[in-house]
């Protein structure tokens, strides 16, 4: 029997202890973690992304969630592994708990897999272009009327003019950026720029700062088309297709920004009704 439909985290955290998706997660154990941080300002660009990401990798699968500076420290992976899923998901830090949440996730249902995925390969190239790939494949998502307000929670310059090629005017917002590489000014009040949206666009990062269940609920009660880029949580945003997220970009680890070779991401489009 297929497990009830979630509709927030914790309530996917839950089904998930009790064994809704499969084997237990007290059955799977964490072989290896790592938490990596790196930089990328690509060309022409002025502004420099900095990234934090906690990595656990559970048999075949890696789960991953971004963090900002302070919350997961590296001494953390020192005793991480050999830990079973389990217990991680019950972890007080919510970037554990997520990347835990995926492992798992992912463990039991890989992307590379899924009958409902559609394998987009990303080229072999610079990091721009393998940049502008991922973004138009994730803005490719979007089925929006032409001037239709976008809500960009997350952003990333390729995807501005991604959306903006699809047609879409961008509303951004991000904790870390004040300009777009066009002088859009960038809010860091994600109300704001949601009451005004047509659609949203969203980064899984919002699941490892708690913001995600918020734009969930706000997109199912005004049923406006929400798409999410994620390599945070990729395997967790998937489970809430049909509950609030449309459309989804799966992207695990390794991320495309790491290789120079061709790559896959996957994407996903949830039932229509």
């Amino acid at each position: 029997m297929p497990p009830s439909q979630p509709y927030s985290v914790p309530e996917l955290q839950q089904a998930v202890l009790d064994g809704s998706f499969g084997p237990s997660p007290r059955e799977l154990a964490v072989t290896s973690a790592f938490w990596l941080h790196h930089t990328t300002r690509l060309a022409g660009s002025q502004v420099t992304y900095r990234n934090s990401y906690l990595l656990l990798r559970s048999g075949d699968a890696f789960g991953a969630c971004s963090f900002e500076a302070g919350e997961v420290s590296a001494d953390f992976c020192a005793d991480a592994s050999g830990h079973t899923l389990d217990t991680l998901i019950r972890h007080d830090s919510e970037p554990v708990r997520i990347a835990a949440l995926d492992a798992y996730l992912g463990r039991v249902q890989p992307h590379r897999s899924a009958a409902n995925a559609e394998t987009v390969t990303l080229p072999t190239g610079t990091p721009e272009e393998r940049a502008q790939a991922r973004d138009a494949a994730v803005a490719g998502l979007l089925d929006i009327e032409p001037g239709a307000k976008v809500a960009l929670i997350g952003v990333v310059n390729p995807l501005v003019a991604a959306i903006r090629e699809q047609g879409g005017v961008p509303l951004p917002c991000d904790f870390n950026l004040r300009t777009t590489n066009w002088g859009d000014p960038v809010t860091d009040d994600m109300t704001q720029v949601l009451a005004e949206a047509d659609a949203v666009v969203a980064t899984g990062m919002t699941l490892g700062n708690g913001s995600f269940d918020r734009i969930l609920e706000h997109c199912r009660k005004q049923e406006l088309p929400l798409v999410v880029y994620a390599q945070t949580g990729s395997a967790v945003a998937r489970a809430f297709l049909g509950a609030g997220v449309t459309a989804l970009s799966a992207e695990p680890f390794p991320f495309s920004q790491f290789s120079a070779d061709a790559t896959a991401l996957y994407r996903y489009r949830a039932e229509r009704t």
